[in-house]
């Protein structure tokens, strides 16, 4: 038997990271199992749907790296892969049920008759779960065709799942109720229902359910703000699923080998924008210095700067100090640009230092002096310059770290000395004089 999932979102809006999340999932069973994974539109809702949204989910899928074997743009045995094309197909399974008795009419729309006995489903993640159909009260017939004609959601997604050989639905926990709803329509079309699986919700860190509206939401923001797509594929599948091991930081290709929809928690996952971060950053420092400038050049060049010939040395320098490459800009602009500004806080502590105030003059003549410019032999006139005064070279280490890049934090001192070279050094170290 061939594997074979979908992942069916709504073009109602941007694609949100928990629909991400569910076609990562159906995505990585796929690939795990040698199958097809399919990318299905329900884009019945003519008032909501926008082509603008299609697009959005077509863009943060591509970018995510999640490929689809049928569906739009793709094509496939088992079309049209757009609910609102398949109006005939439905009219077909409808009249199933109006053949076997199993629909009536009721103030214009149409009612499943539900079989009045205990329903079990056998969830791949949840377990077992029974909802008693016996009480009509609290499961009354539910509507399958509306009064104006269109079809609900629970059939047409059935017919879909059916039509389409679907052999696993992977899907969020927030469907579970509505499962043994699907079970009944399946019975009632003498057909053999796929296997379920519902995941986790995800939540803020607070418990909250996220919404569309929290940080981290929208998948088209991650691009915008310099973080990995590997990166965050691999931080959505820790939403909930855990590899029973210590190691957090995953390739696709990795996933693929280790994901299972058993190590699939029961709890909510919670998202943590900062994890991300740092995931993203696990990435980033993975990457050879080439291709991690190559990433970077083009918000470098969005913030203004000018990329110089020795850009991959000046990346080189900042490669492990940033969490995203939206950061990369503001952590070298001062190795870029002579017109940078200072941090508040650190010119404050190089005035309450009086080593630096007394010595900063002697520095720069001493930086001025030396005949062939190195890190090293600069760093050798720091400490020269330091005893001779009877100080200690650390006193002056982070002063002149606020000279050259008017900030407290940020690459090596060494590669600060070599990138900006001995003009600019003496320079900094006298436009900070002149600022304390």
């Amino acid at each position: 038997m061939t594997i074979r999932t979908r992942f069916a979102p709504s073009p109602t809006g941007y694609l949100h990271v928990g629909g991400a999340r569910t076609a990562l999932f159906n995505w990585l069973f796929a690939r795990k199992h040698g199958g097809v994974f399919v990318l299905r539109v329900e884009d019945t809702d003519e008032a909501r749907n926008t082509e603008e949204a299609r697009q959005a989910i077509f863009d943060g899928m591509h970018w995510l790296g999640l490929d689809w074997d049928e569906g739009p743009q793709v094509g496939g045995n088992f079309g049209p892969y757009y609910q609102s094309q398949r109006g005939e197909i439905y009219d077909r399974w409808f009249a199933k049920l109006v053949a076997a008795g199993r629909v009536y009419e009721d103030g214009g729309a149409w009612r499943f008759r539900f079989d009045r006995k205990p329903v079990t489903m056998h969830d791949l993640v949840c377990g077992e779960v029974t909802i008693d159909y016996r009480d009509e009260s609290n499961t009354p017939d539910m509507v399958v065709k509306r009064s104006d004609g269109s079809y609900v959601f629970h059939f047409v997604n059935v017919v879909d799942d059916l039509e389409m050989e679907i052999t696993h639905v992977i899907r969020g926990e927030d469907h579970l109720m509505n499962t043994p709803k699907h079970l009944q329509l399946i019975e009632a079309f003498g057909a053999k229902p796929p296997q379920y699986a519902h995941i986790p919700l995800i939540l803020n860190p607070d418990g909250s359910k996220m919404s569309k509206r929290d940080a981290g939401a929208a998948v088209s923001d991650y691009p915008r703000q310099g973080f990995l797509p590997g990166a965050v594929v691999n931080f959505i599948a820790l939403l909930g699923w855990n590899p029973k091991t210590e190691q957090e930081i995953f390739t696709l290709t990795e996933l693929v080998e280790r994901f299972s929809l058993e190590q699939v928690n029961r709890s909510p996952g919670r998202f943590d924008l900062e994890k991300c971060k740092w995931v993203n950053q696990q990435h980033m420092i993975g990457m050879s210095v080439d291709d991690f400038a190559a990433a970077a050049k083009p918000m470098v060049e969005a913030a203004g700067l000018t990329i110089p010939a020795n850009f991959t040395e000046v990346i080189q320098a900042v490669k492990d100090k940033v969490r995203l490459f939206s950061e990369v800009p503001a952590a070298l602009d001062f190795l870029l640009n002579d017109d940078f500004s200072y941090e508040d806080e650190a010119i404050e502590k190089v005035r309450t230092n009086a080593t630096a105030t007394a010595l900063f003059g002697a520095l720069a003549d001493a930086f001025k002096d030396i005949p062939e410019w190195s890190a090293d032999a600069a760093k050798a006139a720091l400490t020269t310059t330091a005893q001779a005064a009877g100080a200690k070279p650390g006193q002056l280490m982070f002063p002149l770290r606020v000279a050259l890049s008017g900030r407290g934090h940020g690459p090596d001192l060494g590669d600060m000395l070599n990138l900006l070279g001995q003009n600019r050094c003496v320079t900094r170290i006298r436009q900070l004089m002149s600022m304390i």
